[in-house]
């Protein structure tokens, strides 16, 4: 196994008009699109947090997508924070919360 399919876990917290956008529901769209298990949640602070289980390269991919000028992304981004752990083995599917 490379580096890249290495099965990973990636939460990553979300800052800027990322609420009551559809943020979320594109997170979503986009994870499952990328094939990663995992959830987007909306925090009091008004921060998502987003965590996903899947390959490496994808989980990247993901976070160049929350973090990048992604076209068609609801809200504003103005930051992201990210920590990489080992995998727990979420569930199958993305998950809004």
């Amino acid at each position: 196994m490379t580096d890249d399919e290495e099965i990973v876990r990636i939460t990553a917290w979300v800052r800027g008009r990322v609420q009551g956008v559809g943020f979320r529901w594109w997170v979503r769209s986009r994870a499952l699109e990328l094939g990663l298990a995992g959830s987007a949640a909306n925090l009091g602070d008004g921060r998502v947090e987003v965590v996903a289980e899947g390959p490496r390269s994808r989980c990247l991919r993901l976070l160049e997508l929350l973090d990048g000028d992604a076209p068609g992304r609801p809200g504003k981004v103005t930051g992201v924070v990210e920590r990489w752990s080992e995998p727990r083995g979420e569930g199958p599917g993305f998950l809004e919360r």
